[in-house]
């Protein structure tokens, strides 16, 4: 598993496995949001699968899948409400992570300036520089 902590209550994973939750417990997590799609995966790594071992770990499991297209105003602000309402720290994971880390930029645009939320995205090895001119609106 590669845990990359965006802040310090926001980390972001590549697709995890459902044998990961008691360490995503462990480390104190209190949610998980999965941004893949289920047509992305084997069925052994769908969401409900992992919600189950989610739920048997003891954490909140979220599905939001996102695509470009879906990387819309309102998935942005569901993504942010379900962080708000955690708890407590939360792990996103998609395909490699940089879809987590992309909707938490999108929803920090108007929040803090550009070149913080490039640098945080770049801190745990994600380059956003290209939506630079996105993040500053």
């Amino acid at each position: 598993m590669d845990i990359r902590a965006i802040t310090p209550t926001y980390a972001v994973s590549p697709q995890i496995d459902p044998a990961d939750f008691p360490e995503i417990a462990a480390a104190g997590f209190k949610a998980v949001i999965c941004n893949r799609p289920d047509a992305e995966n084997p069925p052994q790594l769908h969401a409900d699968t992992l919600a189950k071992a989610a739920a048997d770990a003891g954490l909140r499991f979220e599905i939001l899948p996102l695509t470009h297209q879906t990387m819309t105003p309102e998935n942005i602000a569901r993504q942010s409400s379900i962080i708000a309402d955690a708890g407590g720290p939360v792990l996103a994971y998609c395909a490699s992570g940089t879809r987590s880390c992309v909707i938490w930029a999108l929803s920090q645009s108007g929040v803090q300036g550009a070149d913080a939320i490039l640098e945080q995205a770049a801190k745990a090895g994600y380059d956003l520089s290209g939506m630079r001119s996105a993040l500053a609106e």
